[in-house]
């Protein structure tokens, strides 16, 4: 399977230069399957509510996962990206997967960061897995991967690979990812943005380093902090099917959950 990422500096408000961006960067690839970032049609510091409201959109029948979905089918390729949603005059920050037949689902982020929880609710939906073509694939968004039970759910529940949509400005996931990709064995898809974003007399500078981490914990390709880039590379996704370390010790059936915590 090949698995990618776009990694871009979206400009705030400037939903048709970002989707124009992400149309551009997927005109020549040969890839199965790409993930854009955490909010990359609209850009990150909102600074009310009455723009979250305006920039927000319907799932699936909203502009941008329309434009999505014509993509994934023209390029025959699945795409996952992250925007602000409403629905019934709820806001969520929320990731949404397509392919060539159109929608597939989405995920709404579980762990809201800083002033997030000004603008969105909580999202509800709990961590999925989706098939595509054979392979079993889950969403998070950014600040879940800090609480390691979102990505161990999603392992436990069959992932083998995680499409991880993020805009971080702490300086910890990039490292991080790599044990959480040994401790659950499973691919991630780091797809992270860039650059910085004033307004209001908030600014947030974004980390780039968007990277593919193998269940090995091997960084098997990563962009630099800041460039926009479209990194691809063909995995086995049989390899994240593999639980055992070695002939005693399976990750999984030994977790000994009569002692953990609840």
């Amino acid at each position: 399977m090949k698995i990618g990422y776009v990694q871009f500096n979206p400009e705030f408000g400037n939903v048709e230069g970002n989707l124009n961006h992400v149309k551009d960067a997927l005109e020549e690839i040969d890839a199965d399957l790409i993930v854009l970032p955490e909010l990359f049609n609209t850009g990150y510091t909102f600074t009310d509510i009455k723009e979250v409201h305006e920039l927000s959109e319907d799932i699936p029948n909203g502009r941008t996962t329309k434009f999505l979905s014509e993509l994934a089918k023209k390029h025959n390729l699945f795409i996952a990206g992250g925007l602000a949603e409403v629905s019934e005059g709820r806001l969520f920050n929320s990731a949404v997967l397509v392919g060539p037949d159109g929608y597939i689902g989405k995920y709404r982020k579980s762990h809201l960061f800083f002033e997030e929880n000004l603008w969105f609710e909580p999202g509800e939906t709990g961590f999925q897995i989706f098939n595509i073509n054979g392979v079993n694939v889950g969403m998070l968004i950014c600040f879940d991967w800090i609480f390691p039970e979102a990505m161990r759910t999603l392992a436990l529940k069959g992932a083998d690979l995680i499409l991880h949509m993020t805009n971080l400005v702490l300086p910890f996931y990039q490292i991080s990812a790599t044990t959480r990709a040994v401790e659950n064995k499973v691919f991630i898809i780091l797809s992270n943005r860039y650059g910085t974003e004033k307004r209001n007399g908030r600014e947030f500078r974004f980390t780039g380093q968007s990277e593919i981490v193998s269940p090995k914990g091997e960084i098997l390709v990563q962009s630099l902090a800041e460039e926009d880039d479209v990194k691809i590379i063909e995995i086995n996704p049989e390899e994240a099917r593999k639980k055992s370390i070695n002939e005693y010790n399976d990750l999984f059936k030994m977790r000994r959950t009569d002692l953990y915590f609840k």
